[in-house]
């Protein structure tokens, strides 16, 4: 009967061993929300950057072309469009993170959701406790 408890339902020191996973949990889950609305901040600036780069690279050659003296803009167009392209590639990077974040933060969620219905229906989770 104990097998269809779960893993550990029945061993010394579950109950704290949960405890403890659940408020280490509820410890991290602001620090990961914190992050992810910082990432997603920083996913805005950075598009916002793209533009602006592209509107410079855009003008530039606009100047390039309308000029009756011979400026070479070439090179700085290409250093713009350098950056650009890096600035593209942190934000792809910075999508992959925030989409790991996000999933990490669904399985905290639903892992504490677990450990709660699992401690309320072993007893050993008080119905007045404050982490409700």
């Amino acid at each position: 009967m104990a097998a269809l408890a779960g893993p550990g339902a029945g061993t010394p020191g579950s109950g704290a061993r949960d405890l403890f996973a659940e408020g280490l949990l509820e410890f991290l889950r602001p620090a990961a929300r914190q992050l992810d609305s910082h990432v997603h901040a920083v996913r805005e600036s950075q598009v916002e950057l793209r533009e602006h780069i592209d509107n410079l690279a855009t003008e530039l050659c606009r100047i390039n072309e309308d000029q009756k003296v011979a400026l070479d803009l070439d090179p700085y167009v290409k250093k713009l469009l350098n950056a650009r392209r890096r600035v593209v590639l942190v934000n792809n990077i910075l999508q992959n993170a925030q989409e790991r974040l996000r999933r990490l933060n669904h399985n905290v969620a639903k892992e504490t959701a677990r450990r709660k219905a699992t401690l309320e229906a072993s007893g050993g989770y008080p119905q007045g406790s404050p982490s409700k």
